[in-house]
């Protein structure tokens, strides 16, 4: 493994040992309202605060691959990205209210797919790029 894959394999253990580790918190301008999941996290470009950078997500996102074209053009794309069989996303988790249920959906959509980059064959690495961020 080498790589855009290699890197995002860590960027995504990054991300959930931030959730294993009791998430991002709540803001402090804010404290009742809960953070958008990914929203200025490890893995999103928008973290880094790039001078410059539009505040938009975009096609160097790292979890845009994971997205449905169909949902690609959202203001987070990435809370629409299927988290298990059920089709859950964090758009549809986040509409129930239950914080705990979407953090353990996402930390297990982290651990699978962490666990299939691992395992996917060499020849599926060729060609990547380094993650830019």
């Amino acid at each position: 493994m080498k790589g855009r894959r290699e890197d995002l394999i860590r960027l995504l253990e990054a991300e959930l040992d931030v959730l294993e580790g009791g998430g991002y918190g709540r803001s402090v301008r804010e404290p009742w309202k809960p953070r958008p999941m990914f929203q200025h996290s490890v893995v999103c470009i928008n973290h880094w605060f790039v001078p410059g950078h539009p505040p938009e997500c975009h096609e160097g996102c790292v979890l845009l691959d994971f997205v449905p074209e169909e949902h690609r053009q959202e203001r987070l794309p990435c809370h629409f990205i299927p988290l298990n069989e059920a089709g859950e996303t964090v758009a549809s988790l986040e509409q129930t209210g239950d914080e705990e249920r979407l953090q353990e959906a996402v930390k297990q959509w982290l651990r699978t797919m962490i666990q299939r980059l691992k395992e996917a064959p060499p020849e599926e690495a060729a060609g990547e790029e380094e993650v830019s961020y």
